[in-house]
């Protein structure tokens, strides 16, 4: 009697346990139905954002081409308001691409002053797309090449390249110049969209020149306190020359350090802190 009791018991926990299961697979079976779901409305959402997208594109497309001479002057089959906010979407999408091909050819203007003995020459910088700092300088041409005032950051030796310099040989002169403004308001763009972007990173030192970054960074083992130095000695780069580690213990897994320092080599340093931390080198 007691082993058959037993065995009446055994069955029912048996059962009970196939009941829970398949109960547990059909909840687990509808949560995956409501996720399939909601990703299918969320796409539903997506596709007609980029319909009006598109459609936005065509249209402001068609007024460029407008402006441009290039294409009919159609009338707008869109209301008064809508108009005008795709002229000025047009006008300024215009301006930007006037805006970088004059940086692609040197990003600076020459105008010539006192009745051709001089020149007003006005560099503007950018980095990644945004326009940031402008310099000027103005330049006597006779007797000789001299420049008589200038707000160019004193690192660069004017004095000594104007020296080399001829008035035929001005614009070498010129994109030497740019390229050294554009890689220094590189690097002080980088630190401060480290100093934005990465609130777990602290930075320890940087000089005016942005020539030497020293960053604390943490490993996820324990936490441990890593100071990454950067050195920028080539002034006409925005990427460092150099990457060193200093740690009071031996650092984790040397491998993933030594690709650590070709990221930062390769990468600007904000771009590269973010590809850290998705390998885990960094918290």
């Amino acid at each position: 009697m007691e082993r058959a009791s037993t065995k009446g018991v055994l069955g029912h926990l048996s059962l009970l346990e196939t009941q829970m299961r398949s109960c547990r697979g059909k909840h687990q079976q509808l949560n995956r139905t409501e996720q399939l779901k909601a990703k299918v409305e969320a796409l539903c959402v997506q596709k007609e954002q980029l319909k009006v997208e598109l459609h936005t594109l065509q249209r402001l497309q068609k007024v460029r081409s407008t402006l441009d001479g290039n294409g009919a002057d159609d009338e707008m089959d869109d209301d008064s308001e809508n108009a005008d906010i795709l002229q000025l979407m047009a006008k300024c999408a215009r301006l930007k691409d006037l805006l970088h091909a004059h940086h692609l050819i040197g990003g600076y203007d020459v105008v010539k002053t006192r009745q051709d003995k001089g020149l007003c020459i006005t560099l503007t910088t950018a980095y990644e797309g945004i326009y940031l700092d402008t310099y000027h300088l103005e330049m006597d041409l006779s007797p000789k090449l001299r420049i008589s005032r200038h707000d160019i950051p004193p690192f660069i030796p004017l004095n000594s390249l104007v020296e080399t310099t001829t008035q035929t040989a001005l614009r070498p002169f010129l994109d030497f110049l740019s390229q050294h403004l554009n890689a220094f308001t590189g690097r002080k763009q980088q630190l401060k969209l480290v100093k934005e972007q990465h609130k777990s990173v602290e930075v320890m030192e940087s000089n005016v020149l942005c020539s030497v970054l020293v960053l604390l960074v943490r490993v996820p083992e324990r936490k441990l306190p890593v100071l990454c130095i950067l050195d920028y000695t080539d002034h006409s780069r925005s990427l460092p020359t150099g990457v060193k580690f200093e740690c009071d213990d031996e650092p984790p897994n040397f491998e993933q350090w030594k690709k650590s320092c070709r990221i930062l080599l390769e990468r600007p340093v904000h771009k590269a802190l973010i590809t850290m931390k998705s390998l885990g080198c960094i918290v």
